[in-house]
């Protein structure tokens, strides 16, 4: 037991190096990325003016007169003291402006959808697989519409159809709640559809074993079978996509944020683009990396008890 349990620790201590490594990374290249694009943040802050004077005195009080080699450094030393510097346009600390009110938003926005899409995915799931009735196909044919469609163009028809002809959900009116249920659904959709797809073709697969035929012969049914046995084979290949789904929660959210007019990280992101105010931009890739590598790190742990396979080579 305790070798195994050095296995498994040594798995964990593997998972997490390699996810500082992979944030290293993502700080490295958003860095290089950012100052490579085109645009010019002195520009941004000064607007209108172009005295040369203010200019060079702006380059000297935020560092933008160094090289590049030592704004990286002095970046990196900032971002292990927990600074993530300060707003270019706003004056602002980057996390005032990441980790107050737009955070609790978009937090909330992603929550809920990914709370329907775990939802909806198994249920559509368990009710089409190893069926080929019209309904299944029928199924099948709009999940690949809504995994393939610009989340815009469906968030679009979702306030065409429910908010302005039907009119029983409202965009911007109501309560908080009330204004949840559509951003959350359009940003639901396309997950869960692909969630869907893989969670079907697992189960399909688990109802081929032996062990299904044995569970038929005891007499269980078909819906108890899928539920019971095929479900959690389903789970392996679904939980390898949870990063994707965390990157696609977390990119939608930008473009749903600005269709549904939810002040947010994602309106935050846009505006921090449109000006080259680079903290901001940085301080949101660091975001989304730290949040990508985190549910990716307790994926592969959680592959231990998903897969029992894993339990047993570690043993």
């Amino acid at each position: 037991m305790s070798a195994h349990r050095h296995l498994v620790l040594g798995r964990i201590v593997g998972v997490v190096l390699s996810a500082v490594a992979m944030m290293w990374a993502a700080v490295t290249l958003s860095f290089l990325a950012v100052h490579i694009a085109p645009g010019d943040p002195v520009t941004a802050i000064m607007g209108e003016s172009s005295d040369p004077a203010q200019r060079a005195r702006i380059e000297q009080d935020w560092g933008l007169d160094q090289p590049i080699v030592v704004q990286y450094g002095r970046h990196l030393g900032r971002l292990l003291h927990g600074d993530l510097g300060y707003s270019y346009v706003r004056g602002e600390p980057v996390t005032d402006i990441l980790f107050g009110e737009q955070l609790g938003t978009s937090a909330q926005l992603a929550g809920f959808a990914l709370l329907i899409a775990v939802v909806l995915a198994p249920l559509l799931a368990v009710l089409t697989a190893g069926r080929r009735d019209v309904f299944s196909r029928s199924l099948s044919t709009v999940e690949v519409v809504l995994a393939s469609a610009p989340p815009f163009w469906v968030g679009l028809i979702l306030i065409w159809i429910f908010a302005f002809t039907l009119k029983v959900l409202p965009v911007t009116a109501g309560n908080e709640f009330q204004r949840l249920i559509l951003p959350a659904v359009t940003l639901a959709l396309p997950i869960a559809a692909v969630l869907a797809q893989v969670m079907r073709e697992g189960i399909e697969r688990a109802l081929e074993q032996p062990f299904a035929l044995t569970a038929r012969s005891r007499g269980i049914s078909a819906t108890r079978l899928r539920v019971r046995h095929g479900l959690r084979h389903s789970l392996i290949p679904a939980a390898t996509l949870a990063g994707w789904a965390v990157s696609g929660l977390l990119t939608g959210t930008v473009v749903i944020e600005e269709v549904f007019g939810r002040a947010g990280i994602g309106r935050a992101t846009v505006e921090a683009v449109t000006y080259s105010d680079v903290p901001v931009v940085l301080g949101v890739a660091l975001l989304t990396a730290a949040i990508y590598l985190t549910v990716t790190v307790l994926v592969d742990i959680a592959y231990l008890w998903i897969d029992p396979r894993l339990r047993e080579a570690t043993q």
